[in-house]
């Protein structure tokens, strides 16, 4: 896999543009990783996080629309003490929304698991983008 472009990042912030593909989770992920070790020796922090990523460029993947470009944006920053994470693709019909899986189905976990793990959580939407964030504490 290759990425759209350079990742642009320093101490308290990282941005990336990545193909639109659930692929691209992996790399976020791996970026997550180096990233925030920096900022925190705590590995149920750093699950977490990595978790979410993975949850949110899998919930683009699966039921929006690429931005223009063919790719998504994911990035992330330090606020206070917690990581706010954000990804941004080409919007949807409908805007994502937390939904009641069954024990039974195979999918509809993102967002609650999203909701589970964060303090917050919400989405910004414009005609041509949608981005959802998710803030988790990690101080």
């Amino acid at each position: 896999m290759t990425r759209a472009d350079s990742p642009s990042r320093d101490s308290h912030s990282f941005q990336l543009t990545l193909p639109f593909s659930a692929e691209s989770a992996r790399v976020a992920r791996q970026e997550m990783d180096s990233w925030l070790s920096s900022l925190t020796e705590r590995s149920e922090v750093l699950e977490d996080c990595r978790l979410v990523v993975s949850e949110l460029v899998g919930n683009s993947v699966r039921h929006a629309r690429p931005l223009a470009d063919g790719t998504m944006e994911i990035g992330w920053h330090k606020n206070g003490h917690g990581v706010d994470i954000a990804v941004t693709d080409g919007g949807a019909v409908t805007l994502p929304r937390r939904v009641e899986a069954g024990l039974s189905d195979l999918a509809g976990r993102g967002l609650a698991i999203v909701e589970a793990l964060a303090e917050k959580w919400w989405i910004e939407t414009s005609q041509a983008r949608t981005t959802v964030h998710a803030v988790l504490e990690v101080c």
